[in-house]
């Protein structure tokens, strides 16, 4: 059985509900078929305790790969399927006011690190009705950038993070689940591939 490891955060901001944990806890109930072992976490919106709880994933799970959820306050209902993590460039405080030493990830860490999922033939395969899905490089230098350089950092590339918007009436958590699990199974193919 491959352990795959998912991740939402907890509330900030005026976002009182996190889209992104809602999807999470939708998706495990779905499931990924039988052979995947699928574990959820809630991270809070706080730099550093996020980072502890992605280094104690990946030193003492090890999973297969682990894949982060975030929410995108933009207006826009789009899922995101982000590229790249990057080092630099954290300057905004988080939920407890507080931003990064260097406003940097891992100190001497690369500028950045690619997921050794490729999102762009994955975005080519994958489509979800009722929803637009767009291919970025760049997660925001907030909390969902840092925990996904974090991730991939520790976790050698294996991780992947997914942006999604918040909930609506048109994008219920159910509607994000579902989507999520379509994104899943199109990337465990591709990672069944890259393996063969």
């Amino acid at each position: 059985n491959h352990l795959s490891f998912f991740s939402g955060f907890g509330p900030f901001r005026q976002y009182l509900v996190n889209s992104s944990w809602e999807a999470v806890k939708e998706l495990s109930k779905r499931g990924l078929g039988e052979n995947i072992d699928l574990r959820i976490m809630q991270l809070p919106v706080v730099y550093q305790k996020a980072k502890e709880q992605v280094c104690k994933i990946w030193t003492t799970l090890q999973p297969l790969f682990t894949v982060h959820v975030g929410l995108a306050s933009s207006t826009a209902a789009l899922i995101i399927l982000e590229q790249c993590g990057k080092n630099k460039g954290y300057q905004e405080r988080d939920a407890c006011g507080f931003h990064p030493e260097g406003a940097c990830c891992v100190l001497d860490g690369p500028e950045k690190i690619e997921s050794t999922i490729n999102m762009k033939t994955l975005w080519k395969k994958v489509s979800v009705e009722g929803i637009d899905i767009i291919l970025s490089r760049d997660a925001g230098r907030y909390i969902c950038d840092y925990t996904y350089y974090t991730s991939l950092y520790y976790g050698k590339g294996r991780a992947a993070f997914i942006h999604v918007p918040p909930l609506s009436e048109s994008v219920t958590a159910e509607f994000l689940g579902k989507a999520l699990q379509t994104i899943m199974l199109a990337m465990l193919e591709q990672c069944g591939e890259q393996r063969e």
